[in-house]
């Protein structure tokens, strides 16, 4: 298992993978670039934190998309 996405609060399964939140990336680097690119889409549908695991290990995070 790669590197994602968790939110908070967390949206529905359709709604995740509406959003790609249901996307896995084999690099951090490639992680981070997708948040980077869907900052605005996620702020837009509600999520205010987001937090980022490798398999089951957490990388960092929570951290808030609050403006």
């Amino acid at each position: 298992m790669g590197y994602y996405w968790a939110a908070t609060p967390e949206p529905t399964e359709e709604q995740a993978a509406g959003l790609g939140l249901d996307t896995e990336f084999e690099e951090q680097a490639r992680a981070e670039a997708w948040l980077s690119a869907s900052y605005l889409e996620l702020v837009e549908a509600g999520v205010h934190e987001v937090s980022l695991y490798e398999s089951d290990r957490l990388v960092y995070g929570p951290m808030s998309l609050e403006p």
